[in-house]
């Protein structure tokens, strides 16, 4: 899966499951914060974002680690985030 297929496509899953419906995939700049001042999500919207990327991508989210807030910091972290454990569960069957 190429970096700009995998972008869009966390776009479309932040849209969708945190219910955005006045934004598109090209209003979310790749290095915008997604919480606080950026694009403004909180904490019950990492929540519901990280459930979204498990069921997608079949990833494991561990809840409480402190790597988490720079995992969600924006889409790049998030797809940098996605990819690596997508290869990791690869790696490690």
């Amino acid at each position: 899966m190429t970096s700009a297929v995998m972008e869009n496509e966390i776009k479309l899953l932040i849209i969708e499951s945190l219910f955005l419906e006045d934004i598109k995939p090209e209003d979310i700049k790749n290095d915008e914060a997604l919480f606080g001042d950026g694009l403004g999500l909180d904490s019950i919207d990492a929540l519901e974002l990280g459930i979204a990327l498990q069921r997608k991508y079949g990833i494991i989210i561990k809840e409480g680690d402190e790597e988490n807030r720079q995992h969600f910091a924006s889409v790049n972290s998030l797809i940098e985030f996605v990819k690596n454990e997508i290869l990791n569960k690869k790696i490690n069957g």
